[in-house]
């Protein structure tokens, strides 16, 4: 491709891919998404697979409702377990004082 080896100018910004592209440009396979480009030395028109700010902001805050989800989850059972604890060493301080 010219884009790697020349300058280029973004002659169409970062889009989504429809159905018909996806099948027809390769450049919309590894993310779903082109940019137009002109290769200035060429001046040829190509194709360029690009990352979408929204998409990646959509899935950074998927990742961060998880991870306090997960964190959330995790705490409930630390709770539970410490209840589970607390309640066995007064069961056993209890059966200690009632053997004296």
């Amino acid at each position: 491709p010219c884009w790697r080896v020349e300058q280029f100018v973004v002659a169409q910004e970062c889009t989504r891919c429809s159905g018909f592209q996806m099948k027809t440009i390769p450049a919309c396979g590894p993310t779903g998404f082109i940019e137009r480009i002109n290769c200035a030395s060429s001046h040829r028109d190509e194709y360029k697979s690009c990352r979408s700010a929204a998409l990646e902001a959509q899935r950074f805050w998927r990742f961060v409702g998880s991870a306090l989800g997960v964190a959330a989850a995790a705490a409930a059972l630390v709770v539970l377990r410490q209840r589970v604890l607390d309640r066995r060493a007064l069961e056993k301080v209890r059966k200690q004082i009632e053997s004296i």
